[in-house]
């Protein structure tokens, strides 16, 4: 909830009727998590019981919408914590834009008569949003290694960890998880280049995509470049839990390595 409310409080001048869309926004999303995490059979979040990974990923969706929502209301109010973080956001976005990047990319979604102001407000938020992306991608992987995800000794359910994963659907459950893996992998690097191809194809006809105002710009570079961390994070997750598995299995005795084959 407060992740949802987080532009509509720090940035003036929301209007009454945006206030009340945001907060049933936020309520639906807080009932929906609430209800999530206290039923016991699965749902639609995934890993609910396989803590940090779902910690990790809320962490990088915040502090993507509250550093950008600061970076938005240095145009406003400014602060010396503004004028900070937008100053840091405009160095990394120049620094990340080079050609074919990520960044250049997503410049180019706007809308040909942009004015120079709104390409380096959004090169400013796309820099800023990547880096946390990258940043909180990298913490997962060194807290997997350090805490041993998934632990060996506590009971790992996949029915209820992976709720759309049906491990009887056919094929080796192992096989099929290392396959999803290297897809979730594959699309987390693509994304970031793919949706502002898509967006450039898509607005063909239609009216451009301008991202003049701060809280339009804040959401789409939050989903720019929290959904292909994401995707990489459960690409990476789904490989350990393969691996797992496979560990388990040779521990039993189903799987030996030194060639044995079970009847």
């Amino acid at each position: 909830m407060a992740l949802v409310a987080t532009p509509s409080v720090l940035l003036p001048g929301t209007g009454s009727d945006g206030k009340q869309m945001v907060a049933l926004v936020a309520l639906f999303a807080g009932a929906l998590t609430f209800a999530e995490y206290k039923t016991t059979y699965p749902g639609l979040i995934e890993f609910r019981d396989a803590p940090p990974f779902n910690r990790v990923r809320f962490l990088i969706l915040f502090f993507t919408v509250f550093l950008l929502t600061i970076i938005a209301k240095s145009a406003i109010s400014p602060t010396s914590l503004t004028l900070l973080v937008n100053a840091v956001g405009l160095l990394i976005g120049n620094a990340l834009d080079f050609p074919y990047s990520p960044v250049r990319l997503a410049t180019l979604m706007m809308a040909n008569g942009a004015s120079e102001a709104q390409v380096i407000a959004v090169r400013t938020a796309a820099g800023m949003a990547y880096l946390t992306s990258l940043i909180g991608l990298s913490f997962f992987v060194v807290l997997l290694k350090m805490k041993g995800w998934p632990s060996r000794t506590d009971v790992f359910n996949v029915w209820v960890n992976l709720p759309t994963f049906d491990p009887t659907a056919g094929g080796d459950v192992v096989a099929r998880l290392e396959r999803d893996a290297r897809i979730n992998i594959a699309f987390g690097f693509l994304l970031p280049f793919l949706i502002p191809a898509v967006v450039k194809i898509g607005s063909a006809g239609f009216e451009p995509l301008t991202l003049t105002t701060p809280q339009t710009l804040i959401w789409t570079m939050t989903a720019w470049s929290f959904l292909p961390a994401s995707l990489f994070m459960r690409g990476i997750a789904m490989g350990k839990i393969a691996a797992m598995i496979r560990e388990k299995r040779r521990l039993s005795g189903l799987v030996d390595q030194s060639g044995y084959i079970p009847a």
